[in-house]
């Protein structure tokens, strides 16, 4: 074996991690969207809602920032949300050219709903997976991820705990998650 499990001369797309992955991200996406639609929302904007209900994000940039979106995307999103209502933009006080991101009272009530829409998603999506096997993916996935990170750099999406707020944290991070 060269440097890893695949050859170049062998690989094929029906059997190769990066097919799998993609194909899990979708089939979840799907579900979630479907999920979501009674509040009005998509899997993609449920991040920004969650970000900013857990006050991880303040502003366009920060929000960007932490769920690895170019500033173009985030603002299409950010207008999409603003438009439906979830969300409101704000001038700081402080520096005008500052743009402050807040939930509206739909966007809270959104907020405190996407837990467990989330975990039945996850759980339907999971079924059939032993709690070994739920936590082996877990570690799998996380150090997956940390192989594609630079050092210094956060394998996080955004939506869990934050490393720094771990690290302050006397409980030990769950397996596979803040040991990068």
């Amino acid at each position: 074996m060269p440097d890893g499990p695949y050859n170049a001369d062998e690989i094929h797309l029906e059997s190769s991690l990066g097919y799998y992955l993609t194909k899990a991200r979708n089939v979840l996406v799907e579900r979630m969207d479907r999920a979501v639609k009674p509040l009005g929302l998509t899997a993609q904007q449920i991040g920004v809602i969650l970000v900013l209900s857990a006050q991880r994000a303040s502003t366009p940039f920060e929000l960007s920032r932490v769920m690895s979106y170019d500033s173009g995307s985030m603002t299409r999103l950010l207008d999409r949300l603003e438009k439906k209502g979830f969300i409101v933009r704000t001038r700081s006080d402080a520096d005008r050219r500052m743009v402050k991101l807040e939930l509206t009272p739909q966007g809270h009530e959104a907020a405190k709903q996407l837990p467990s829409l989330g975990a039945a998603v996850l759980n339907e999506q999971l079924r059939g997976f032993s709690a070994a096997d739920h936590a082996t993916l877990l570690d799998l996935l996380g150090r997956f991820i940390a192989n594609g990170i630079d050092e210094g750099a956060s394998a996080c999406c955004g939506l869990g705990p934050s490393q720094d707020s771990l690290e302050e944290s006397s409980e030990e991070p769950p397996p596979g998650h803040g040991g990068q």
